[in-house]
């Protein structure tokens, strides 16, 4: 949409006269907003936006049963909510992500731009509120307090089934890994020091499996969501809404999103509390942790490659210096490291801004919503990005491993059972004063054959649980 900055037509509103563009969709109320805020210097999240128009929608239904509208005017509303829900009429959506009012800027940018809308549907003139009215009609039995938590909630919701799907892609890249690599053995280390003998197989599996309770918890945590307080108007007692109307909103949102969605029990807790978001937020920190301690032990497994670890390799995806020739970077668990650190903010943030609320509402709700919303963004092509240009081509320094294996000090423990633990101890100490690998010592001392030392260094010997 092309916006007249210089043409205007005037609205007013309680301050007096405004001027706004005059080919704007947007009004009086909007107008301000873009004059008072600019902070983040971005608009409301889409996902929000979208959510909203299925919001309005619903409320719209719920109204033209209880008080219908001419035919041509509903039909022009319908069309105009629904242009909203697909992302038609963003352009239109264009007041600042961080807004003082709890999020009345953007509700009043929604109804102004869906009025307006049906004017143009109707063919009528710009700001003519008598056949489509921002308030009377847009916003009829509702409030900012019961249409936006429950439009975010909405937006939560769908980015949390988007997401779940791209964890699920990450859990199985590296139950990928987990087969492939299953017979490379490796040393193990804890305190940064050498352990005892694992596999890089098993390494993968321990990581599969963190992100499959990361998906499991973001599955679960969708229930919290789908409890909303629309009908509860401005604090949750439905003021100035009719019983039907209140009864018959949600189920039409329902039906709208294909979403479970149910009306809060208690309309009065679910406007004034944001809790849930917290809970969520925390949720995708959990995930952001998974993300970025992960990255982190691949970055240090691939450390080198020629003086480091080098015990894997990641996918070469970019030159990595303007200084020092063939050098190559672990970009990719680099750059998701970063996004989930952001997303371990903006958890902050949100646990501020509701915490921050006052008696019968949360006022500090737009911060939550911009933050939650972009954590599940950075999250979502985060674990993308991980599983696609990373950990799909990962791959094992078998001959790397074999080696740390042979000369590691810490393999004396998988030696013990055979040889026990005193001679296991004066091999260890042997080597490190002679300089010598565990291996030559072991066979060379007679302690054991070269058959049985790669026996009790095999795969599955190292990776079985227990002794036989």
């Amino acid at each position: 949409m092309t916006v007249q900055v210089n043409v205007f037509r005037e609205e007013t509103d309680l301050l007096g006269a405004v001027n706004v563009p005059a080919n704007a969709l947007w009004g009086a109320h909007t107008q301000r907003a873009i004059e008072n805020f600019f902070l983040a210097d971005r608009p409301v999240h889409r996902a929000l936006v979208h959510a909203y128009g299925a919001v309005k929608l619903a409320a719209a239904r719920a109204n033209h049963e209880v008080q219908p509208w001419p035919e041509a005017t509903w039909d022009a509303i319908s069309e105009a909510c629904e242009e909203l829900m697909e992302g038609r009429l963003d352009d239109a959506v264009v007041v600042d992500a961080l807004q003082g009012g709890a999020g009345t800027s953007t509700n009043m940018n929604v109804n102004e731009v869906l009025a307006n809308r049906t004017l143009q549907l109707l063919g009528r003139e710009l700001g003519d509120y008598a056949a489509a009215d921002p308030h009377d009609d847009l916003n009829r039995h509702q409030s900012t307090n019961d249409t936006y938590p429950t439009a975010l909630r909405i937006a939560a919701i769908r980015g949390l089934r988007v997401l779940e799907r791209r964890v699920v892609a990450l859990q199985e890249a590296f139950q990928r890994k987990e087969q492939e690599l299953a017979d490379v053995v490796k040393i193990a280390r804890t305190q940064l020091q050498d352990a005892v003998l694992t596999t890089v197989g098993r390494q993968m599996s321990a990581h599969a499996e963190a992100f499959s309770r990361d998906r499991w918890r973001i599955y679960k945590c969708e229930e919290r969501l789908r409890v909303v307080n629309l009908g509860g108007t401005a604090v949750g007692t439905g003021l100035g809404a009719p019983r039907r109307y209140i009864f018959r909103v949600v189920e039409h949102l329902k039906q709208i999103t294909g979403l479970g969605l149910a009306r809060a029990e208690n309309l009065i807790d679910a406007t004034q509390n944001a809790d849930v978001f917290v809970e969520v937020s925390g949720i995708l920190r959990a995930l952001a942790v998974n993300l970025l301690k992960i990255g982190n032990d691949l970055r240090l497994l691939s450390s080198g490659p020629d003086a480091g670890l080098g015990e894997i390799q990641l996918p070469a995806r970019q030159a990595g210096s303007s200084i020092m020739p063939g050098k190559v970077n672990p970009v990719i668990p680099e750059a998701v490291g970063q996004a989930a650190i952001a997303v371990i903010g903006y958890d902050a943030m949100i646990v501020q801004a509701v915490a921050g609320g006052n008696l019968d509402l949360s006022q500090f709700l737009p911060l939550a919503a911009d933050a939650l919303l972009n954590s599940l963004d950075l999250l979502t092509r985060g674990c993308d990005l991980f599983a696609r240009f990373c950990v799909d081509g990962l791959t094992a320094n078998a001959a790397t491993c074999r080696r740390h294996v042979n000369g590691s000090t810490a393999t004396v423990a998988a030696l013990v059972e055979r040889i026990g633990y005193e001679a296991a101890q004066k091999l260890a100490v042997a080597a490190r004063r002679d300089e010598k690998s565990v291996r030559q010592l072991a066979v060379e001392s007679g302690l054991l054959s070269e058959a049985e030392f790669g026996e009790l260094t095999a795969p599955h010997h190292v990776t079985r649980l227990g002794s036989s």
